[in-house]
C-alpha cells in the first residue's frame, strides 16, 4: 500500500515538472496597422458626421507594388488585391477603360454622395416640411384674427377690366403647371418616408413613375408661363415710392383704409419678382437635371463667390470649384428643391389673400374685370389712370 501512495505521488510531482517546462511566458503582441485600416476614432468621427481625412487611404492602391502580371491567375490585378483596387475606384486614382463615352462615364463609385443622400433624406426633409407647414400654420391663424378683408365701400355694380385675356391665359398656365410640378415634386421628395408607409411598394411606384413623367414635361409650360408673365407685366412692377408708403402702413391689411397703388401694389410687386427670380432659378436648375452633365452651373458659380469672398462673410472657407459631373448634379438637385420649397410658401400666402383672404380679389384673374369700389380701395392710383385714358379716348372720338 505504502509502495502505491510513493508511486501516485511520484507521478504528481513529475506531471507538474513536464507541465511547467512546457509553459512559455505571454509575449506581448502588437497589431500592425495600415493606412487602409479603419480606426475607431474614424468611425465615431462618422457617426457624429464629422470628416474624416482620407489622403492616406487614397494612396494604398496597389499601385507600383511587384506581382503577378496581370494575366496571371492569381488575383484581379496580379500584385493588388480586390480591396485596393475598390479603393483606387473609390477615389477615382483607377485608370478605368469603358466604351462609353460622357463626362460620368468613368466614374463606378462616388464617394461625395453620401453627403447628398444624408442632407436630401434629413435635414431638407425636416425643414422643408416644418417651413411648408409652418406657412400654412400662420396663414391659418391670421385668417382666424383677421378674417376677410372685405370692400369698405358701397358696392357700384359698375366693373374696370383689369387683365385682358392673354394675361389671365399666362396666369392660369402659370398656376396650373406650378400646382402639378408641386404636387408631383413633393411625392419625389416626400415619397419614401410618407406615401410608401401609408400606400405601399407597389403603389408607390405607379405614384413616382406618373409623377416624374409629369414633372419633366410640365416644366415646359411653366417656363413658357414664366417668360409670358414677365412680358406681360414687368413695367407694372418696377418699384417706385408709392411702395414705400403702402409697405409702411401694411397695405391696410390690418386696419381700416388702404394706402394707394397703381395696378400693382407693393406686395402684389414682391409676389411678382419672387416669381420671376426663384421660378427662373428653379427652371435653370430644372434644365441641368432633364440633361444631365450638360450644365456646370456650381462650379462657375463657386468660383465666383469665392472671387469676392463670399464664403467668408458667413465665417465659412472657400468653396470647392473642381466638382465631379455627380457633384454638380447633386448641388442641382438640391438647390431645385430649396428654391421650390421656398416659393411654394410663398405661393401659398398668393392664394391665401386670392381667395379666402380678400373679397373681390378672385375676379381680377377668374373674369378680368373687378368691381368699381374694390379697385377704388386697393389700387385709387391705378384707377385713376384708366379714368383718364377713357377720358382721353372719349375725347379723341
Amino acid at each position: 500500500m505504502r509502495s502505491i501512495i510513493i508511486t501516485c505521488l511520484a507521478l504528481m510531482v513529475w506531471a507538474g515538472i513536464a507541465t511547467a517546462q512546457d509553459v512559455v511566458a505571454p509575449q506581448t503582441s502588437t497589431v500592425t496597422t495600415s493606412p487602409s485600416t479603419t480606426s475607431l476614432q474614424e468611425i465615431l468621427r462618422r457617426q457624429e458626421g464629422l470628416k474624416v481625412d482620407q489622403e492616406d487611404r487614397a494612396r494604398v492602391t496597389g499601385e507600383g507594388e511587384e506581382g503577378m502580371p496581370i494575366t496571371a491567375p492569381l488575383g484581379t490585378r496580379g500584385g493588388a488585391s480586390d480591396p485596393d483596387l475598390w479603393r483606387a475606384l473609390r477615389f477615382d486614382v483607377a485608370d478605368v477603360s469603358t466604351q462609353q463615352r460622357g463626362p460620368a462615364a468613368r466614374t463606378l463609385i462616388q464617394e461625395g454622395g453620401m453627403w447628398w443622400l444624408d442632407f436630401r433624406r434629413g435635414p431638407l426633409l425636416t425643414y422643408g416640411a416644418i417651413f411648408l407647414g409652418g406657412t400654412l400654420a400662420v396663414l391659418a391663424i391670421f385668417y382666424l384674427i383677421r378674417g376677410k378683408v372685405r370692400i369698405e365701400g358701397p358696392i357700384t355694380g359698375r366693373r374696370i377690366e383689369r387683365f385682358k385675356a392673354i394675361e389671365r391665359f399666362a396666369h392660369w398656365l402659370l398656376a396650373t403647371s406650378f400646382i402639378l410640378l408641386g404636387l408631383t415634386g413633393l411625392f419625389t421628395l416626400f415619397g419614401r418616408k410618407v406615401l410608401i408607409p401609408a400606400f405601399g411598394l407597389e403603389a408607390f411606384s405607379f405614384i413616382a413613375t406618373g409623377s416624374k413623367w409629369v414633372h419633366n414635361n410640365i416644366s415646359w409650360a411653366f417656363m413658357i408661363a414664366l417668360v409670358m408673365i414677365f412680358i406681360f407685366w414687368v413695367l407694372h412692377n418696377l418699384p417706385d415710392r408709392t411702395d414705400i408708403n403702402w409697405l409702411l402702413k401694411g397695405g391696410g391689411i390690418f386696419g381700416k383704409g388702404h394706402p394707394p397703388a397703381k395696378k400693382f401694389n407693393a406686395g402684389q410687386k414682391i409676389i411678382f419678382w419672387s416669381v420671376i427670380i426663384l421660378g427662373g432659378s428653379i427652371s435653370v436648375s430644372g434644365l441641368s437635371l432633364l440633361f444631365p452633365f450638360e450644365f456646370n452651373l456650381f462650379a462657375m458659380t463657386f468660383e465666383k463667390l469665392n472671387a469676392i469672398g463670399a464664403p467668408g462673410w458667413f465665417g465659412f472657407d472657400a468653396l470647392e470649384t473642381n466638382l465631379s459631373p455627380q457633384e454638380e448634379m447633386q448641388y442641382s438637385q438640391l438647390w431645385h428643391a430649396i428654391i421650390s420649397l421656398v416659393l411654394t410658401g410663398i405661393i401659398f400666402a398668393h392664394i391665401y389673400i386670392g381667395t379666402l383672404g380678400m373679397e373681390g380679389a378672385f375676379d381680377a384673374m377668374g373674369s378680368g374685370d373687378v368691381e368699381e369700389q374694390w379697385a377704388r380701395e386697393h389700387h385709387s392710383l391705378w384707377v385713376a389712370e384708366v379714368e383718364k385714358r377713357n377720358t382721353l379716348t372719349v375725347e379723341e372720338a
